[in-house]
């Protein structure tokens, strides 16, 4: 995995996590987020009938219902050139407008670091 600036080895982390989620799982997007302790919570994207959900608005669910506080820093995993405003609106939402949203290739190349707000 090649990165085009440095990232804090937990930010590294995250990437990676969001790419296995990815990979495991056969999903256009993976994504991870890190809480307020540390916790990391991976998720696919999410495409039933009735629910259609980003991974990172579904690992921003996840971490919401284990009890998260806030958010420390997220990564989605995608083919996208930019992270969704939807995806940034509940990052922001539970971390804030300063929290890191982390955008990598399928290779877990960085594309883009870009605060939530």
């Amino acid at each position: 995995m090649t990165q085009s600036i440095d990232l804090d080895p937990e930010d590294r982390k995250i990437i990676t996590l969001a790419r296995s989620a990815r990979a495991r799982n056969g999903v256009s997007e993976g994504a991870a987020v890190r809480d307020e302790t540390g916790r990391t919570y991976v998720a696919g994207t999410v495409e039933l009938e009735s629910l259609k959900l980003s991974a990172l608005q579904t690992a921003v669910a996840m971490a919401v219902a284990s009890g998260a506080r806030s958010l420390e820093a997220a990564a989605v995993v995608s083919e996208a050139d930019a992270a969704a405003e939807a995806d940034r609106a509940a990052v922001r939402d539970l971390g804030g407008p300063k929290t890191p949203v982390l955008l990598a290739g399928p290779d877990g190349t960085l594309k883009s670091a870009v605060a939530a707000g």
